[in-house]
């Protein structure tokens, strides 16, 4: 196992709903854990994977989270066992969106 953390500055998007999870850990996929957290105007990402030795794809895609959805006061954690760059980011999404509701 491998653990990965990512920390955004300046995100402008605060999300209030209470804490939610998406996803299943199983092969091939992920589970993601997503909620508010005080961490002055910060989002963080800890990932824990199962892929060891990717860390450049990781982070090429917890950049393009960042910057399509620029949250703040955010913490994520994700389960991963080997899901796809595709697979990451709609999990991802999704939890966002899970966490918006009607609000978007």
């Amino acid at each position: 196992m491998e653990t990965l953390n990512y920390r955004f500055e300046q995100g402008a998007r605060r999300l209030s709903a209470a804490p939610e999870v998406v996803g299943v850990v199983g092969s091939g996929n992920l589970e993601v854990l997503i909620e508010p957290a005080d961490l002055q105007g910060a989002c963080t990402i800890e990932v824990h994977t199962a892929a060891v030795g990717f860390g450049a794809i990781w982070q090429a895609v917890m950049r393009d989270f960042h910057a399509r959805w620029q949250l703040a006061d955010t913490r994520i954690s994700i389960n991963d066992m080997g899901a796809t760059p595709a697979v990451v980011s709609l999990r991802l999404d999704q939890a966002v969106e899970t966490m918006l509701g009607d609000a978007k």
